[in-house]
């Protein structure tokens, strides 16, 4: 009997020793998960959510345009040939450019007022350096930014949105 009894008491404290282990990897991995989960959250709200139209930070001029339901009439633009705000002054940008509008009467006011739209484009893009633009949440900063630029010369509607159909950086 005292040869079982040892057996019982050995069998037991391994499982002690066992179970401190469990509780440490347990919290090690909760640790891990939670912190991963902080970061998802981090990179959701930094780039994500700005990057699919769920900033809170979205302008006015934005927000005003009408529901995205349906296509509005396309604008087209001239291609634009800037050179970038970089140190360096090599680096260039072209681009071309659509402009989606509230209604199809817009683009005659558009028309009317093209050589400030364009040279607020411009002054923009020029104002640009590589690192603001060759990311994708650059690029689509920049298209609100020229957005906002764009519908604080129109009083008949607004631009929904602009849409690059040539992006090249050089």
């Amino acid at each position: 009997m005292a040869a079982e009894e040892d057996k019982v008491e050995t069998e037991q404290e391994p499982k002690k020793k066992g179970s401190g282990k469990l509780i440490i990897i347990f919290i090690s991995v909760l640790v891990f998960f939670l912190g991963l989960a902080g970061g998802g959250y981090f990179v959701w709200s930094k780039y994500v959510a700005p990057a699919i139209g769920l900033s809170g930070e979205t302008s006015k001029a934005v927000k005003k345009a009408e529901p995205k339901d349906e296509i509005g009439t396309m604008f087209p633009m001239e291609t634009f040939i800037v050179n970038l705000a970089d140190s360096s002054g090599k680096r260039f940008l072209k681009t071309t450019m659509e402009l989606e509008l509230s209604d199809e009467e817009l683009a005659e006011e558009i028309k009317a007022r093209l050589p400030q739209i364009k040279d607020s484009i411009l002054l923009l893009l020029s104002d640009k350096n590589f690192d603001d633009i060759y990311k994708v949440h650059g690029k689509i900063k920049l298209r609100e930014e020229i957005v906002i630029r764009i519908n604080t010369f129109l009083k008949h509607g607004t631009i929904r949105n602009v849409y690059f159909t040539e992006f090249v950086i050089q």
